[in-house]
């Protein structure tokens, strides 16, 4: 099976069953240690804003960093934290060498707002950097979920 580049590995989720009235849409997070909550909404803005999103994403380790746990606080959204296993060998647009060596995959952000938004999930753009160059966001959206 092909898959276009913005998307994820099917391979990795069951199939999904049910369509969605709006789509499912989820904003990844790659970051450093020491990103500020105004480094996270820089980049979210930059991506797209956080508009009509269903939950935040990133890697399991930076799933409890105080400023994304701050930016789920203020938007009233979820965090899903995802092992690294699981990000390893998503197609991502962006190819940065750096995360590619230490994760398996070309862009954190990118590969966990595929993954989080499941099965057919496409990125509404690559990622998208803060100001400060300290946080990076994308934001995938699925049209499709699973049935419950």
């Amino acid at each position: 099976m092909t898959e276009s580049p913005m998307t994820g590995d099917p391979g990795r989720h069951p199939l999904p069953s049910g369509l969605l009235k709006n789509p499912l849409r989820i904003a990844g997070f790659g970051f450093r240690r020491t990103a500020s909550l105004a480094s996270l909404r820089d980049a979210l803005a930059a991506a797209g804003g956080g508009r009509e999103l269903d939950a935040l994403a990133t890697i399991t380790e930076k799933a409890s960093s105080p400023a994304l746990q701050a930016l789920a606080r203020e938007l009233g959204l979820p965090i899903h934290g995802l092992a690294r296993e699981t990000l390893e060998h998503v197609s991502t647009p962006t190819r940065s060498h750096r995360v590619m060596a230490g994760y398996g995959t070309g862009s954190i952000a990118e590969a966990a707002a595929l993954v989080a938004a499941g099965p057919g999930a496409c990125l509404l753009a690559p990622r998208a950097v803060s100001s400060d160059g300290m946080a990076v966001a994308a934001i995938a959206r699925n049209a499709r979920r699973t049935s419950e």
